[in-house]
């Protein structure tokens, strides 16, 4: 079985807002017109180049973001500090969701257990070294971004020579990512709908099930 990772075994946008936060108050403090942006202006620019920039990686899109909020101020040429600042926090404020090393320890008891993740919350960098028999990133040696089929190709070819579609199960929050995106190599789904999200229409069969916490998994895994 393969968790997505942001927003699945990471609560990220907690640690995303605190870093904006902290960027923002180094542009006031730089610039006097940065008084007059919010937070909301950093995360209308953010939404904007991720969905201007979707097959680029994380740190690509997040830079463009910062790129624009910073010239609306005149501080361009302060991208490359603001983002290491960004990054820096970002990754210091990143926490798992509760349980999830529980959780993946007694799930190690009886599946071969991977990550596969568009971001770059690698499992080192969130204190999941060592827990995953595999971990596929998007964009590193070449692997495209999910719902990518040659995303889910790198899945199976890392979880063994034995391991087919039908035999792997594939768990995230993203519908186009993690559901739409596994289900079309033919991977099994489950869906972490937390939310309570209505499934998009057209969705026939999807996902093989639907989980609002982590803490259904178990259960669900052996229905299925």
């Amino acid at each position: 079985m393969v968790f997505d990772a942001d927003e699945t075994l990471v609560d990220l946008r907690p640690a995303v807002r605190r870093a904006l936060l902290v960027v923002l108050a180094e542009m006031r403090r730089l610039a006097p017109a940065a008084r007059e942006l919010t937070l909301a202006d950093l995360q209308a620019d953010a939404a904007a180049a991720f969905d201007r920039l979707p097959a680029e990686p994380v740190e690509v899109a997040r830079r463009q973001a910062l790129a624009w909020s910073l010239g609306r101020v005149g501080l361009a040429d302060e991208t490359d500090r603001i983002a290491e600042i960004f990054f820096a926090n970002r990754f210091a404020a990143t926490r798992l969701y509760d349980g999830v090393p529980r959780l993946l320890a007694r799930l190690r008891r009886s599946y071969v257990v991977g990550l596969g993740s568009n971001g770059n919350n690698h499992a080192g960098r969130v204190g999941l070294a060592g827990q995953f028999a595999f971990e596929v990133y998007a964009h590193v040696d070449g692997v495209p971004s999910k719902p990518a089929a040659g995303f889910f190709e790198t899945v199976l070819a890392a979880a063994g020579r034995r391991a087919q579609p039908g035999s792997v199960v594939h768990v995230g929050n993203h519908w186009d990512h993690d559901v739409a995106g596994a289900a079309a190599l033919g991977l099994r789904t489950v869906w972490l709908n937390r939310a309570g999200e209505p499934c998009p229409g057209g969705a026939d069969g999807l996902p093989d099930a639907e989980i609002r916490s982590l803490a259904e998994l178990p259960a669900v895994l052996s229905r299925l």
